[in-house]
């Protein structure tokens, strides 16, 4: 791990005097502005939102923008959750508008006018309070002062997350004591377990505040190199292919699918197979329509040759006239594309509190980071925290094949605690709404059935009631 800086024990009594002073005059917190309103969406928003920047590390020359929502319940006791979103390089707007968030946009297609967002029933909100980061540097609406800032790893990304939850608590002495809970997924398997160690190791050093841990949740998370070993069981468990491919895979590539060696011509062989079947299937969610991916950026259908722009407005022409009627959107990725026209309006960066040319153009998913991935297994860690007592929740979307739940199981396997309450369904409306299992170790395993990358997004209700029943120590 990185290297931390231990406040020294003035650091600690000055820090205390703070919060002291933030607690009696509230009004003093400066890092967020509050957002009463949201272009696109008819009225004053029914919950508290919050958006800002903190800076870090040491010259903070990284500002990492966020957006908090309070518990529609009781915030001053609620859970508070820091949520990472995967990637690396996903904004957290995706985990605010398609999964887990209070708002989501109407799902018609886009035809010109600024997309429009609705309440979502199934928000996590209504329960605990959730700060979405954009997370690393160059995410979202995040961004460095300098081209050195701009340059990150998974160790920076980790202390980074760490130093921006401190500084945000600084902000908002109210919270400081609330029942804290880490969680995110996709990739952010990789970041969640580690930055929730760093959080109990600075308890234990006596950093003052305290932090009130709790645990952590993962959805649908990378955890360690093998992963991806675990899809063409998948394959074959979903009917996608043969019997003979299958045992011909296991026998040749001996379960090693990801890295082939290029002198086994029979395994390279096998493999070619398996993804020419595979070439038209939804990895996210094996069930919906094969779709062309969002683009990362929409717009640049307007760079290049004076043919593309005049084919990008006769298109937008077209769609104009069709949407005298609104189109319901019927691939997914349709879906996707309205976050860009909606936060790269200006409107909505106004109200957002996006400060001015920090973001050339935003970007939901930036895979073109200079980031450079340091950590391939987490699953020490999640040995670690079980040692140390800490709640998680794991859960799988079951038709996800990108993070299929058979490598999730294995390394869960792989820690060794006993089976406190054996596999079993868990229910939604006199419904099965997926699989659940408990572990000695405090953790939790759950499949969402139907669910895919990531399960919230396709599965909202039941995600919302695992949820709820999970962080209240209920058992699914």
């Amino acid at each position: 791990m990185g290297k931390h800086v231990r406040p020294s024990s003035l650091e600690k009594k000055l820090f205390l005097v703070i919060v002291l002073i933030l607690q009696s005059c509230p009004n003093l917190s400066m890092a967020g502005s509050i957002v009463k309103f949201l272009p696109g969406f008819e009225g004053p928003l029914p919950f508290e939102f919050e958006t800002g920047y903190i800076g870090v590390d040491e010259s903070e020359d990284v500002q990492l923008f966020y957006y908090f929502v309070k518990s529609e319940s009781s915030p001053e006791t609620d859970p508070l959750v820091l949520w990472l979103t995967g990637g690396p390089g996903c904004t957290s707007f995706s985990g605010l508008a398609y999964e887990i968030g209070p708002i989501q946009f109407e799902q018609v297609l886009y035809h010109g006018i600024l997309p429009k967002l609705q309440l979502n029933p199934y928000s996590w909100t209504k329960t605990a309070s959730i700060i979405f980061v954009d997370l690393p540097v160059g995410t979202g609406f995040s961004y460095a002062r300098t081209a050195k800032a701009s340059e990150s790893t998974d160790l920076q990304a980790f202390d980074q997350a760490y130093e921006f939850f401190r500084k945000w608590l600084y902000d908002h002495p109210e919270f400081i004591s609330n029942p804290v809970y880490v969680g995110g997924d996709s990739y952010s398997g990789i970041t969640v377990p580690i930055v929730t160690q760093l959080i109990s190791d600075e308890n234990e050093d006596g950093i003052e505040p305290h932090i009130d841990l709790k645990g952590y949740l993962l959805g649908n998370p990378s955890t360690n190199p093998d992963g991806g070993n675990y899809r063409v069981q998948f394959a074959h468990g979903m009917a996608l292919i043969s019997d003979e491919l299958y045992e011909s895979l296991k026998a040749t590539c001996k379960g090693e699918y990801q890295s082939i060696n290029p002198r086994n011509a029979l395994c390279k062989q096998n493999m070619q197979a398996f993804n020419q079947l595979l070439e038209n299937i939804d990895q996210a969610q094996i069930l919906e329509p094969s779709c062309p991916f969002a683009s990362p950026k929409p717009n640049s259908l307007l760079s290049g040759r004076r043919s593309a722009i005049e084919m990008f407005h006769k298109k937008f022409q077209e769609l104009k006239l069709k949407a005298q009627e609104s189109t319901a959107i019927t691939c997914r990725p349709d879906g996707y594309r309205l976050a860009y026209y909606w936060a790269n309006d200006k409107s909505v960066q106004e109200a957002l509190h996006v400060r001015n040319g920090s973001v050339e153009e935003w970007i939901r998913c930036n895979y073109d980071l200079p980031y450079t991935r340091t950590v391939s297994n987490v699953v020490p860690y999640h040995a670690n925290l079980s040692i140390k007592g800490y709640r998680s929740l794991v859960y799988s979307g079951d038709h996800d094949m990108l993070v299929p739940h058979f490598g999730t199981q294995e390394w869960i396997r792989s820690l060794n605690y006993s089976i406190i309450d054996d596999w079993r369904p868990w229910i939604l409306e006199d419904q099965v709404a997926g699989y659940t299992r408990t572990y000695a170790n405090k953790m939790t395993f759950a499949t969402v059935k139907g669910g895919g990358h990531t399960a919230p997004e396709y599965r909202p209700a039941e995600c919302q009631a695992m949820f709820e029943r999970w962080i209240s120590s209920q058992a699914l």
